[in-house]
């Protein structure tokens, strides 16, 4: 069994999609717009082009990610993604990229547990969480 994260991003998901490909290395396995629907009921005026579901590879986990209703108020509470990187330098990059436009919740830095920790949330408000496990 499997629990992949499914992230609607209110309708900023194209936005969200090449954030992700630039800073994580994120590939788009799928993606659908609401116009591709074969119900057409399903797709309201304004958000022909907007996604209905992709599906990315960061890594080796699976994200899956859509423009939901295309409100514009995405929430991302309660929750975060954590990501491990392979060293120091790998973590620093990663942070900086996720916090770029976002907000540093915890710098990275050492911690008890780990030689290179932080929490950021993104421009989208994803929280995220950068580790170097020993």
């Amino acid at each position: 069994m499997q629990v992949q994260p499914y992230l609607f991003f209110d309708g900023r998901c194209d936005e969200a999609i090449e954030f992700y490909k630039k800073t994580l290395g994120a590939e788009v396995g799928m993606l659908m717009r609401w116009k591709d629907s074969p119900d057409k009921s399903m797709c309201t005026p304004g958000n022909e082009n907007k996604v209905m579901h992709a599906s990315l590879t960061i890594g080796e986990t699976r994200v899956m990610a859509s423009d939901g209703r295309n409100t514009g108020s995405p929430k991302f509470d309660g929750f975060a993604l954590s990501v491990n990187a392979k060293d120091e330098a790998d973590a620093d990059r990663l942070f900086n990229g996720l916090s770029t436009d976002g907000k540093t919740i915890m710098p990275l830095g050492k911690t008890f547990f780990s030689p290179r920790f932080g929490m950021t949330q993104d421009k989208f408000g994803v929280n995220w969480m950068v580790i170097v496990e020993h």
